[in-house]
């Protein structure tokens, strides 16, 4: 059931333009920085997007260049997503999948992030009960599973589906920001 929503919702995504998904996405990331859990937090876990994800780039080189907040990303090494504190966005470069992942930066204890922090959480589909799907690897399900931190899905309003069956091991978003809404 899982395979065939993940494979609807990429192809859902697919038809997006580049304009549209430039323009969705600044929508997305300016209702983000409105929020006083944005504003408060010191440390933001991010994403770093790739093909027709909502647009990260520019909300990590902004707070890069501000320095008003501390930037992490994501790196799948082995089994494991091992997270890293980075200074400049050249800190990044094409890895596996053609990812920007952090070949530069100090290496960041998921356990240092606080409820006062948050983590940008991708997916390929969520639900109105903050369920989501991911690619189907469970790296960000462990992480979410050991953190306090605030955890905030970034989608296009496309990207919700009806009902995602949730599973045992699967774990809920605190809120999903789209272009035309907030869940809570």
């Amino acid at each position: 059931m899982k395979s065939k929503i993940r494979t609807q919702l990429l192809e859902r995504r697919s038809v997006l333009t580049d304009k549209e998904i430039q323009a969705k996405s600044e929508i997305i990331i300016a209702k983000l920085e409105e929020l006083l859990e944005f504003k408060s937090a010191k440390n933001i876990l991010t994403y770093v997007s790739f093909n027709n994800e909502v647009d990260t780039h520019p909300l990590i080189k902004k707070y890069l260049i501000t320095k008003s907040k501390s930037i992490i990303v994501p790196k799948v090494i082995g089994e494991r997503l091992r997270l890293f504190k980075i200074t400049s966005f050249s800190d990044l470069k094409a890895g596996k999948s053609n990812i920007l992942e952090p070949v530069n930066g100090e290496e960041f204890v998921s356990d240092k992030l606080t409820i006062s922090d948050l983590i940008l959480v991708p997916g390929i589909a969520f639900d109105k009960e903050k369920n989501r799907i991911g690619y189907g690897k469970g790296y960000y399900d462990k992480l979410l599973k050991t953190t306090r931190a605030k955890k905030i899905a970034l989608a296009f309003d496309l990207q919700i589906a009806e009902k995602i069956p949730a599973e045992e091991h699967d774990v809920q978003v605190d809120k999903i920001i789209t272009e035309k809404s907030i869940i809570e």
